[in-house]
């Protein structure tokens, strides 16, 4: 005896396999956040048209000594990566984009000649490690203190005459670098007062008032 056909059954195997297959997607599209020494020891791509053949699969990118000109947009397609690194370059802005960058725990744009940070930098809610030393900074935006998982915040060499009272946020800040820097007395002691569980590196005070 055959039986029936039960359109409804069918149906419901079909969404279901649906759900399955777009489950596996997103578990494939959103890569899970490696440790600091899984990500410090993986083999990062080194070159962009390479790593644009594969965009989802993108973890770690370092662009050191590249000679580039301006932050390369095509970056931004690489919603997976934790690990960036564009020291060494001539950059002297980044987008307002950033923040698609989403799952970036490491980022360093050391060396670039970089004049401002975006606001959009304090949407990088896993970000750990942030080196922006040896730059043209001025001031660091109020919405660094939206960066509630950052560790190391290595910003020395920079041109800083004002600090932002947020960096009371910064709950998991261990190290702050702020050497090289003209820093009055009193600047240093409210920068102190802002961050008393964190290690504050600056140099001897300028003996200076602004």
């Amino acid at each position: 005896m055959k039986k029936s056909f039960n359109p409804h059954k069918t149906s419901y195997f079909k969404k279901s396999i649906l759900l399955i297959v777009f489950s596996l997607f997103l578990n494939i599209a959103n890569a899970q956040l490696l440790d600091s020494l899984t990500l410090d020891t993986l083999t990062g791509h080194v070159d962009i048209i390479e790593a644009m053949k594969n965009p989802d699969g993108v973890i770690k990118l370092v662009l050191r000594k590249n000679h580039l000109k301006s932050f390369p947009k095509e970056i931004l397609l690489f919603k997976n990566l934790q690990y960036l690194d564009i020291s060494k370059n001539s950059i002297s802005e980044l987008p307002d984009s950033i923040f698609v960058l989403s799952q970036l725990q490491y980022f360093a744009c050391s060396k670039t000649g970089l004049k401002k940070l975006p606001y959009q930098i304090g949407k990088l809610s896993h970000l750990k490690f942030l080196n922006i030393n040896q730059n043209d900074l001025s001031a660091l935006p109020p919405q660094i203190g939206n960066l509630e998982s950052l560790e190391i915040l290595d910003a020395w060499s920079n041109n800083f005459d004002e600090y932002p009272a947020t960096l009371k946020n910064l709950k998991s800040l261990k190290v702050l670098d702020l050497r090289n820097i003209l820093i009055s007395d009193e600047t240093q002691l409210y920068i102190n007062s802002l961050l008393p569980k964190s290690i504050v590196y600056m140099s001897p005070s300028c003996k200076c008032k602004w």
